[in-house]
């Protein structure tokens, strides 16, 4: 991700947050993904590759994931053997903004959480398109920050999320790309053909609830340096939003409303 910085790095409490941020979301991706039998798929910006292997499983093939971080396809190597599933996934160590990849090669170019990272992400979105066979599918799932909603609201939520989404504009990304997805796909040159949410959240009756306040407390906290050094907020401010996101994950009546974005195009 050239020109860019991932606001969350690869410390091992980030590699955490993300596995089990994959257990909260994956089901719903590969429902959404509708992976038929043979699918070749290319995951752009793939981390630690767990979605990597559940659409590789789904298509019976084995998939191509690209990643920058050496840290990350360490980890995500160490979890595919694990889980007995290496043969599933060739992972490439690449700049998705340079990646070089068998053009027309793919049925199926995939990325997730990734363009809110990069300085360009109509390049990287004309790369998937490229990668594909004409008549294949690209997908992309990210994030609008925007629409996050708890309730019963935290105290200092508001200046905390707002900083948090500041910092992704001093580091040259975008914390709304997901609205944009399908404007991107037909920049690239696909042809957008399906647009829906992933819901993201629960409510405190919900067994997962605590795992959906982990990972809010998580993000955050991971961008408390940038956004306090940043001038974004103050550091007392900040830690006590903190606190309050931990009170409000005890409270028996809590919602978190979420979504992520997914659109789909045709090359």
């Amino acid at each position: 991700m050239s020109g860019s910085r991932y606001i969350h790095g690869t410390a091992p409490d980030e590699q955490a947050r993300l596995s089990q941020l994959n257990q909260l979301l994956n089901e719903a991706a590969l429902r959404e993904l509708r992976l038929r039998t043979g699918e070749r798929v290319v995951d752009f910006g793939a981390g630690l590759a767990q979605l990597t292997r559940a659409m590789a499983r789904q298509a019976g093939v084995r998939a191509v994931g690209l990643e920058r971080s050496a840290e990350q396809i360490a980890e995500a190597t160490r979890q595919a053997k694990a889980a007995g599933e290496e043969h599933l996934v060739e992972l490439r160590q690449s700049d998705v903004l340079f990646a070089e990849v068998e053009a027309g090669a793919y049925d199926l170019a995939h990325a997730r959480f990734l363009l809110e990272h990069v300085t360009d992400p109509l390049a990287v979105v004309k790369a998937m398109v490229r990668a594909v066979r004409p008549g294949g599918r690209i997908v992309l799932q990210d994030d609008d920050h925007d629409v996050l909603r708890l309730w019963p609201e935290p105290p200092g939520l508001r200046p905390l999320w707002q900083a948090y989404m500041r910092v992704y504009d001093r580091l040259g990304n975008d914390p709304i790309v997901g609205r944009r997805l399908p404007s991107l796909l037909h920049q690239a040159g696909a042809r957008p053909t399906r647009s829906t949410w992933l819901f993201f959240g629960a409510c405190a009756g919900d067994p997962a609830f605590p795992a959906f306040v982990e990972n809010l407390h998580g993000v955050i906290a991971q961008g408390r340096e940038a956004m306090v050094t940043g001038g974004l907020i103050g550091a007392a401010e900040m830690d006590e939003g903190l606190v309050q996101i931990r009170r409000f994950g005890e409270r028996p009546e809590s919602a978190i409303w979420y979504a992520v974005a997914y659109s789909e195009g045709i090359r």
